[in-house]
């Protein structure tokens, strides 16, 4: 179990944005719901528990803003980098629309990666109410007898729906207590093989986000539970320990 938990941890950061701007625009203000301009740094209590294991793995995630730079897969455009310590990087822009990923790189990847559709983080306007989607995966369900054990290998792109639902909350973390805060729930199913039982599964994936203001991403909850003979579900929780 320790060396399926251990294959999660490059994909740590995926969860969290699970998300136009120019070098010559100015930064978001200090008040943004996410925050990139270069200086910041979040780090994260992240603890994930597997259903066929009782005993949950906490560590410890952090991630940075290094500013606004010229990607030459973005055709030599500037986006905004972060970087985590798993080994992802991600630049990101921000217009009248919202903000989105617009390419990502990994340990694997050679070069970075460019999205061919914008992948909001956070859409406009920011109120309850305001929906988009974007691709998620599988980041915690595993088979139980089958190599490689990861859903995620066979289902690299599922749609969810993400919503705001709610604004203007107070939320604590280990960091402190933070007020102005949006909640963001994301659905998607995935249809899957379950047993020889119940057969063929819409399994739920769910992914709840709390982001405040002047700060950024606060905590998030990911559920994929299976209850299932042929696989294993989980959960994982983040929580901001410390921010600059």
């Amino acid at each position: 179990m320790a060396a399926a938990l251990g294959s999660l941890r490059l994909n740590l950061t995926l969860l969290l944005t699970a998300v136009l701007l120019t070098a010559c625009q100015p930064a978001p203000s200090g008040d943004s719901f996410f925050p990139l301009e270069a200086g910041h740094r979040w780090t994260y209590r992240v603890t994930t528990t597997l259903e066929d294991d009782s005993s949950p793995e906490v560590e410890a995630l952090t991630l940075r803003a290094y500013g606004s730079e010229k990607l030459a897969e973005l055709g030599d455009q500037a986006a905004w980098r972060r970087h985590s310590d798993s080994g992802v990087d991600y630049w990101l822009r921000a217009d009248e629309t919202g903000i989105y990923r617009v390419a990502s790189q990994s340990v694997l990847d050679e070069h970075a990666q460019s999205d061919t559709a914008r992948r909001y983080v956070l859409k406009t306007p920011l109120q309850p109410g305001t929906q988009w989607q974007a691709h998620t995966t599988a980041y915690l369900l595993l088979r139980s007898n089958e190599f490689p054990r990861e859903i995620r290998h066979a289902h690299p792109k599922i749609p969810m729906t993400y919503q705001i639902m709610e604004s203007n909350l107070t939320v604590d973390s280990p960091a402190g207590q933070f007020k102005n805060c949006l909640r963001v729930q994301g659905l998607a199913t995935l249809r899957l093989y379950a047993d020889p039982a119940t057969g063929w599964r819409d399994l739920p994936l769910t992914t709840q986000e709390w982001y405040c203001a002047g700060v950024g991403l606060v905590r998030m909850e990911r559920q994929e539970p299976a209850h299932s003979a042929f696989l294993t579900g989980g959960t994982r929780t983040l929580e901001l320990e410390s921010w600059e």
